[in-house]
């Protein structure tokens, strides 16, 4: 089974109450069911961690590589823009990473510093955003494994 780690960045933990206009109303509680329910049907176990810290989603990601985690999917969140260490980190793992926006950040005039360090990112589908990465980690993991 693969193990797949999603980090949420700053102030994703509100998800559902913070600016619902922008973000929609699924509560972050919501949003781990749907997400764990559809690794399930992928074969893959998910660990889900929120933070409003970027030092914590570093130590996650290092601790992540230790524990033999297969694949990242991380929406970096309020880190998108001044994330250089998580950008760092990102750099010095060997760990495949998806970056998910529930928003079109282009759109909104954002640039995702982290981005330069993901194999993909999937943006502005709120929910589906995060169903589609959890699909793209799970082809891109499975692509990169030996034939048995």
């Amino acid at each position: 089974m693969l193990k797949v780690l999603l980090i949420q960045g700053a102030n994703m933990e509100y998800l559902g109450s913070r600016q619902p206009e922008i973000y929609g109303r699924t509560t972050a509680a919501e949003l781990d069911e749907i997400l764990r329910a559809d690794a399930a049907q992928l074969g893959m176990a998910l660990d889900i961690v929120y933070t409003n810290i970027e030092g914590e989603a570093i130590s996650a990601i290092y601790r992540s590589v230790r524990e033999k985690v297969d694949g990242l999917v991380m929406n970096p969140a309020g880190f998108l823009y001044s994330g250089y260490a998580l950008r760092d980190c990102l750099k010095a793992v060997p760990l495949p990473y998806i970056e998910v926006h529930m928003t079109n950040i282009d759109a909104r005039g954002m640039h995702s510093v982290t981005a330069s360090e993901c194999a993909g990112m999937v943006t502005g589908l709120g929910v589906e955003s995060y169903r589609l990465a959890l699909l793209a980690i799970e082809r891109l993991l499975n692509r990169a494994k030996p034939p048995a």
